[in-house]
């Protein structure tokens, strides 16, 4: 079940084997369960080859554009030149797309805040430590009407106005929200209050919801901003998509893989599944993950619940009920090849019991960890994928972003349900607006 990624241009290997009963017994999946949800995908897997699923149509045609990506890199440059700092306004996908990005980057300058949450105390904590005339408000929201997104963008304009005048306003503010429908129609009022201070506005994609943006301006404008590749970014999208164009059925392409696997266990009862990348600049693409599987899948009573880990931190916090607790859980590693990466370790003569880690660089340290923790948790019959990288860069990320946003499709497929609506989290919208009006709510 191993499938091979290196060879179509981008730097990961898709292991399953350890997911089967050839490896781990009884607790693995067998081959005729995988190939029958395979074949189960079959008619997906060409509805998606012919761009016949309109959900899914730009998300596979947004890797392969370059007409969006010039003004983003413009805009990037400009905030570079004025601003030491940059806060990220924007609940949900809208914040956190550019911050996953951002983990990714080496190194990031101007420094960022993400303002992804309402509680006062956050904002309150990022203005006491920025200047305002030197700082760029970056504030997304699809609709133009997020509550959270939507107040904070008030409280900021009337204190900069205050503080700095509306030129201030009009150049510190950037707006990211979806393009009116009609002209001088003023249903979205980001774009209102944009118009009314002349601040620089981004259309939102308009069909690619906000957990999917990652890709988009949303995503973008801030790697941009941290000097991250866009373009391999989108290169590397391609890459996935490009191999799924090539192939005639799902049995080759990893993320149906992925999807047939996640199903297999989902069918057993294994309703957890554990993403444990071995790299800090892949924690944010957990959380990502994190999000994208729960809002895309938990739906009409089916759904697997996305467990955010890294590694080695939760070696030493949850290892232990992976694996002694219930055999509830599907795990998921990411490892990249450390190994003669990072400081060298030097003990002179100290502690002799120690003298294993002589000559070896922290990097060695990591990937022997990464073996150890896979090697366990394989050793005791827990079913475990690895997803292996040679290097971390732009386009290997922007490859392991569109593998899992299509195996999220492919699961929707097995789960008979739609991944791009989220019905249930548009009650609680609606209750805290009543609650706000000083109803009783539902």
């Amino acid at each position: 079940m191993t499938e091979t990624a290196s060879n179509y241009h981008f730097h990961y290997k898709h292991i399953t084997d350890y997911c089967m009963q050839d490896e781990i017994g009884v607790h693995g999946l067998n081959a005729l369960e995988i190939e029958g949800h395979l074949t189960a995908l079959t008619a997906g897997f060409k509805v998606l080859k012919k761009r016949a699923l309109a959900g899914a149509n730009p998300l596979l045609e947004l890797p392969n554009r370059t007409d969006d990506l010039e003004i983003i890199e413009e805009i990037a440059d400009s905030i570079r030149k004025r601003f030491n700092h940059v806060v990220v306004v924007g609940s949900g996908g809208s914040g956190l797309s550019g911050s996953v990005l951002l983990q990714f980057a080496p190194c990031v300058a101007p420094s960022f805040d993400f303002l992804d949450n309402i509680d006062p105390d956050m904002l309150e904590n990022i203005l006491a430590k920025v200047e305002l005339e030197k700082t760029c408000f970056i504030v997304i929201s699809k609709s133009g009407t997020t509550v959270e997104s939507l107040s904070q963008l008030y409280v900021l304009t009337d204190l900069v106005n205050r503080q700095h005048g509306r030129l201030a306003v009009s150049r510190g503010f950037i707006i990211i929200t979806e393009a009116e429908e009609q002209e001088n129609q003023s249903e979205n009022p980001m774009r209102e209050l944009a118009q009314e201070y002349n601040m620089t506005v981004l259309d939102f994609e308009k069909n690619i919801g906000g957990r999917f943006s990652i890709l988009t301006n949303v995503g973008l404008l801030p790697a941009a901003i941290a000097g991250i590749d866009i373009r391999a970014l989108r290169r590397g999208a391609a890459s996935v998509v490009a191999r799924l164009d090539a192939l005639e059925t799902p049995n080759d392409f990893a993320p149906a893989i992925g999807a047939a696997v996640n199903y297999g266990f989902y069918q057993r009862g294994r309703n957890l599944s554990v993403m444990l990348p071995y790299s800090w600049r892949l924690s944010g693409f957990s959380a990502w993950y994190r999000q994208c599987w729960a809002e895309s899948l938990g739906k009409d009573g089916k759904g697997t619940t996305p467990i955010r880990s890294v590694g080695s931190t939760d070696q030493h916090s949850q290892l232990q009920l992976y694996l002694s607790g219930p055999k509830d859980k599907l795990f998921t590693i990411i490892t990249l090849k450390r190994e003669g990466t990072g400081a060298q370790i030097a003990l002179a003569d100290r502690r002799p019991e120690f003298a294993y880690m002589q000559g070896k660089t922290l990097g060695d340290i990591m990937a022997a960890q990464q073996k150890a923790t896979f090697a366990t948790l394989t050793h005791n019959h827990c079913p475990t994928r690895l997803i292996e990288l040679e290097v971390l860069d732009a386009e290997g990320f922007g490859a392991l972003l569109m593998h899992f946003t299509l195996e999220i499709i492919f699961m929707s497929f097995l789960l008979e349900i739609n991944p791009f609506d989220q019905p249930a989290v548009e009650e609680s919208k609606i209750l805290a607006r009543q609650y706000l009006s000083g109803g009783e709510g539902l």
